[in-house]
């Protein structure tokens, strides 16, 4: 005959925790109000203590994880009108700055202006060619601001170019670097003459003597001659000088004194005759 197996030691106490937590629960519920505090009631108390203090914790805890995630929310908010702000002044920053610029080049052309002594148009660069040899830049100034082939167009760092062609309200510039321009010059110690010839990037001096004196850093300004750039004019400076065994000639490199990728605007000297 089997014997019949006895509880095990988790099932008597699951059976014992049954029992007693209802009877506890009652004497509680039936005893509220009372000062008293019996065996019963110090057993409730015993009991339910840690299930309150569990309870209260978790529900600090809870509140405590609101608090954070409301924080977090109102710091992210906050971030975000910050980073608005600061890209507002940023773009005010930027316009500001842009604005001086903007002055500082049209001062500097209002004071060549005034050096030069001669009538001249102020205009802005609208276009270039893409050409890596031939350069040409496009003018929103044409023929109705007085502007015609053969004027020279400067800048106040020196010599840009000359008019080409003109349309009633643009006009096309031969830059001074293109292979087709050609500039009466002189160096500007020594008083010797040459031909400024462009070569796509920078100028070649033509027609010095092989026997002349001339040293790298030695500036180049213009002659006058030809009735297209006045005379003293920037063009550039020397910044390589060859003597080959053949031929009559030095062979001088220029570097230009402008810059033509950097500029915006342009002086068009109002004299001249179309280019040769």
């Amino acid at each position: 005959m089997r014997r019949k197996k006895k509880p095990s030691q988790p099932v008597k106490l699951v059976l014992i925790i049954a029992v007693l937590i209802p009877l506890i629960l009652y004497v509680a519920l039936t005893s509220i109000g009372r000062r008293e505090f019996n065996m019963p009631h110090r057993l409730a108390l015993e009991v339910m203590g840690p299930v309150q203090g569990t309870f209260a914790k978790s529900m600090s805890l809870v509140s405590g994880i609101w608090r954070h995630y409301i924080s977090l929310t109102k710091v992210a908010v906050d971030n975000e009108r910050l980073r608005r702000e600061i890209n507002k002044y940023r773009q005010k920053n930027a316009e500001f700055r842009e604005a001086a610029a903007l002055n500082g080049q049209l001062q500097k052309l209002l004071d060549l202006d005034k050096r030069l002594k001669l009538p001249t148009v102020t205009a802005r660069i609208i276009g270039r060619d893409p050409s890596l040899w031939f350069k040409t830049l496009t003018i929103d100034k044409g023929s109705t601001s007085g502007i015609s082939a053969g004027m020279a167009a400067v800048t106040p760092n020196g010599v840009a170019g000359q008019v080409i062609n003109t349309s009633p309200h643009y006009a096309k510039i031969m830059a001074a670097t293109d292979p087709n321009s050609a500039i009466d010059a002189i160096i500007q110690d020594n008083r010797l003459q040459g031909i400024i010839k462009g070569d796509g990037q920078n100028y070649r001096l033509r027609y010095v003597l092989k026997n002349s004196q001339v040293t790298v850093n030695d500036t180049i300004i213009t002659s006058g001659l030809g009735g297209v750039f006045p005379k003293g004019l920037v063009i550039g400076t020397v910044s390589n000088v060859l003597r080959a065994r053949r031929g009559m000639f030095l062979q001088i490199k220029v570097k230009p004194s402008v810059n033509l990728h950097h500029l915006e605007y342009l002086t068009i000297i109002l004299r001249g005759k179309p280019t040769r």
